[in-house]
């Protein structure tokens, strides 16, 4: 099992920057990609960003350029970085990992951003 918790959230205005930060714990060796998903309210929830164990990443057209995952094998540690905030980008964002055979997802509870002047 995979415990997640994420923290970093809260309100900013447009233009701003947040960083989100995901802390694993319990099996991580297990952890194959580790990313950040988002469902803003009446919407479903949506890939963000995505980190493999090796580095490689991707991310869903609307932030590309504006948000960077980065993950700390070390620290079990998954961030995202997001900068130039627009009021779109409101939603909660949850951390989530993925198994080695790709059979176990966890999640965290998610952590609020609203981007509001």
């Amino acid at each position: 099992q995979v415990q997640l918790v994420e923290s970093g959230g809260g309100l900013v205005q447009p233009g701003g920057s947040l960083r989100l930060s995901c802390a694993a714990s319990g099996s991580i060796l297990s952890i194959r990609t580790m990313g950040w998903y988002r469902q803003a309210p009446g919407k479903q929830r949506e890939l963000v960003a995505v980190t493999t164990k090796l580095g490689s990443t991707n991310y869903e057209d609307s932030v590309k350029g504006r948000f960077t995952i980065s993950r700390d094998n070390a620290k079990n540690t998954v961030n995202l970085q997001m900068n130039s905030l627009k009021p779109e980008d409101t939603a909660v964002y949850y951390c989530n990992a993925v198994s080695l055979d790709y059979t176990m997802v966890y999640w965290g509870k998610g952590t609020l951003v609203t981007v509001s002047s």
